[in-house]
C-alpha cells in the first residue's frame, strides 16, 4: 500500500468516519489534490478497506471556455475508471468583484443538493495544508481573531443544523507536493488551472510570494502554520482528566498527533493561567515525554515551570522565581 493511501486511512480512523454501507460524494476539480484524494479512495475501495458508495462530482464554473469543459471530461473519465458514480453542475458568474467567494458559494450548494438527493452522509473536499496555511495568511492580513487562525476545520457540517458532514480528510497531513507526486506515480496528468497563476487573486499572491518569503525564514513555514491552527482547534475536553494538576498518560495513548498537541497546549495553559511564551517547540518536547517510557524526565518552560513525567501521569510544576 503506498504511503498515502495508508496515511489516509489512517486519518480515517483518526475521524471516526464510517466504513461501509454509506454514501460519500467526492468534491473533484480535476486537479493535484482532488485527483489523488480519488485515487486513493479509488485504492481503498479496491483493497476492500472502504465499502462505501462514491460519488465523484464536478461542478463546472464555466469560467475558462473549452478549458472548463476539459476539466469536466477529465472527472467524468476519472471517475469511470474508478468505478465511481459521476455527477456534475455548471454555471456562470458574471463579473470579476468576489469571484472566488461566489464561486464557492454555487459549488457547495450543488455539493449540499448532490447530497440530499443521494441521501449521502459526508462530503470530501481535497484540502491540504498549503491549503491551510494560505488561508490563515489570508485572515491575518485581512485582520482576524482567534477563529481566523483556526482556519479551516477538517469536519463540520456541510450546511447549518444540517447531519451531513463537510469533511477534509487530507487536511492535517498532506501537503501539495505529496498530491502531485501520487498522480505522477499513478501516470495520472491532472489537470492545471491558469487562474491559480493569477497574481490579481490575493490567495495566488500568497501562494506565490508571501509563504515563499516566509519559507527562507521558517523552511517548514506551511507545516507550522497547519499544526498552529490544529492548536487552536476547539477541544472535547470529556476526552483527558486532570487530578491535582496533572493528567493521565493513559487518556493521551490514543490520541492524534494534532490532538495530543491541542490537548497538552490547553492543559499546559489551564496549568500557567496563560500561554504566553508558549512554543510549538515546548509542546513537542512535553509531547516526547509522553512517548519516552522512562519516567521522572523534564521539561522547562517559559517563566520557570517545568512539565514531568512521573508514575503514568504528566506532573505540572510552577516554580515560583526569587527576586
Amino acid at each position: 500500500m503506498h504511503k498515502f493511501v495508508r496515511n489516509l486511512i489512517t486519518e480515517w480512523r483518526r475521524l471516526n468516519l464510517p466504513f461501509d454501507g454509506e454514501t460519500v460524494i467526492v468534491a473533484v476539480s480535476g486537479g493535484a489534490d482532488s485527483t489523488a484524494l480519488l485515487l486513493a479512495l479509488a485504492d481503498l475501495k479496491k483493497r476492500k478497506k472502504l465499502d462505501l458508495e462514491f460519488i465523484a462530482a464536478h461542478f463546472n464554473h464555466r469560467l475558462r471556455g473549452k478549458e472548463s469543459n476539459s476539466d469536466e471530461a477529465f472527472v467524468r473519465k476519472l471517475a469511470k475508471g474508478a468505478v465511481f458514480k459521476f455527477y456534475s453542475g455548471s454555471g456562470s458568474l458574471k463579473g470579476t468583484s468576489n469571484l472566488e467567494e461566489r464561486a464557492r458559494n454555487v459549488r457547495y450548494e450543488f455539493f449540499a443538493k448532490l447530497a440530499k438527493q443521494s441521501k449521502a452522509v459526508l462530503v470530501l473536499t481535497a484540502h491540504t495544508m498549503n491549503d491551510q496555511a494560505e488561508t490563515i495568511m489570508m485572515n491575518l492580513v485581512r485582520g482576524t481573531g482567534i477563529d481566523g487562525l483556526v482556519g479551516t476545520r477538517k469536519v463540520r457540517p456541510l450546511e447549518t443544523g444540517s447531519k451531513i458532514q463537510l469533511v477534509r480528510p487530507l487536511l492535517a497531513w498532506a501537503k501539495r507536493t505529496d498530491t502531485e507526486n501520487f498522480c505522477l506515480e499513478n501516470k495520472v496528468a491532472f489537470r492545471l488551472d491558469a487562474m491559480n497563476e493569477d497574481l490579481t487573486f490575493t490567495r495566488v499572491r500568497i501562494r506565490k510570494s508571501v509563504l515563499p518569503l516566509l519559507a527562507e525564514i521558517n523552511p517548514k513555514i506551511v507545516e507550522t502554520l497547519s499544526r498552529t491552527a490544529e492548536l487552536l482547534q476547539p477541544l472535547d475536553k470529556g476526552k483527558i482528566t486532570t487530578v491535582n494538576g496533572s493528567i493521565k498518560l493513559a487518556d493521551l495513548s490514543d490520541l492524534s498527533k494534532n490532538e495530543l498537541y491541542s490537548h497538552l497546549r490547553a492543559w499546559i495553559g489551564e496549568n500557567r493561567g496563560n500561554t504566553r511564551g508558549l512554543q510549538l517547540k515546548h509542546i513537542e518536547a512535553v509531547a516526547r515525554l509522553v512517548n519516552s517510557p522512562k519516567s521522572g524526565r523534564l521539561v522547562e518552560l517559559p517563566g520557570g515551570d517545568s512539565v514531568i513525567k512521573h508514575g503514568g501521569r504528566l506532573d505540572f510544576r510552577h516554580i515560583k522565581l526569587e527576586n
